[in-house]
């Protein structure tokens, strides 16, 4: 993968390089662990450049034993800010860089959840190339299609376990954060899915606290795998039919919305020319659009709309 242009020749040169290198570091484990776990499919791996500074690798599976469709992808871009991010996305400055692994997985089980995942770290520069901004962002949040509490609480014990030596309130707000960010607010403020952790814009005091956050970032990554892996293990045996398979689609089809119409990162990438293959590679193959399809009440479909209408508290 190309490397950011000369040009930037800040104090964050060398911090920005070990950032690159964690994050190729984990989309490698990441798509191992998948792959050995799936057993018939494997990622394949596509590797592009953007014309207007830097690129990316992207990591695809699909129609294997217990993914339909996945991808894990990493990008290293950069370039000047245009009036349109400007507009769009509240940000000055004249030059910026941006590097992160975004994924989701959506496994072919009904009783398997999607997940998604994205960990960046964004930089601006004034025309001097001085750094103006930086900040990191993340999070990675579960999306099941029938509700297991004991999956719901592995998953958010995964991440406090992971946050809390940074802080006792880092969970508790950064899941508060999740919960309020990935709903459809045009489907009555209905959550996507059961939740986990966000956040966006942790600016580094100084250097210092650049190499906590760095830290933090770290633990949260490398929490993904042990929080998401036992779930798909626990459930991707489980038989299903056709009505599961029909909830599914339902479901996913909310998962377009979200990320169509309200994901940031999605409407970044878009706006700032970004790969289009790679960002809508969050889309899953099958989706359905039911109109006014209510589940029957007290059913495993309803317990799940429920959950996803009224944000809970998985761990006591």
């Amino acid at each position: 993968m190309s490397q950011p242009e000369p040009l930037y020749k800040t104090e964050t040169h060398a911090f920005r390089g070990q950032w690159i290198g964690f994050i190729l570091d984990l989309q490698e484990r990441i798509c191992t662990a998948l792959g050995d776990l799936d057993g018939k499919a494997a990622f394949i791996t596509d590797e592009w450049e953007r014309e207007q500074g830097g690129g990316g690798r992207t990591r695809v599976i699909s129609n294997g034993r217990v993914f339909e469709k996945g991808g894990v992808n990493t990008s290293v871009v950069w370039g000047r800010v245009t009036d349109t991010m400007r507009a769009q996305l509240k940000i000055e400055g004249d030059k910026w860089f941006a590097c992160g692994l975004s994924l989701v997985i959506h496994p072919l089980n009904p009783y398997v959840p999607t997940t998604h995942a994205n960990w960046r770290y964004f930089e601006l520069y004034d025309e001097a190339g001085n750094v103006c901004d930086r900040w990191f962002g993340g999070g990675s949040d579960l999306t099941p299609y029938y509700l297991f509490e004991e999956d719901a609480r592995h998953f958010h014990q995964s991440f406090k376990t992971a946050m809390d030596p940074f802080g006792a309130d880092y969970y508790p707000r950064f899941k508060k954060w999740c919960d309020e960010y990935f709903v459809n607010k045009h489907r009555g403020g209905e959550m996507r899915g059961i939740g986990g952790v966000f956040y966006d814009h942790l600016r580094p005091a100084d250097n210092a606290d650049a190499e906590k956050l760095f830290a933090f970032q770290q633990a949260n990554g490398n929490a993904f795998l042990p929080a998401y892996v036992p779930v798909v293990e626990r459930r991707m045996n489980t038989p299903y039919g056709e009505k599961e398979q029909e909830w599914q689609e339902i479901r996913r089809g909310r998962y377009v919305e979200f990320n169509l119409i309200h994901d940031r990162g999605t409407l970044f990438g878009l706006k700032t020319n970004g790969r289009t293959e790679s960002i809508l590679m969050s889309l899953p193959p099958r989706a359905r659009w039911g109109y006014n399809y209510q589940p029957a009440d007290g059913s495993p479909e309803a317990e799940l709309l429920d959950a996803c209408k009224r944000p809970r508290n998985w761990i006591e």
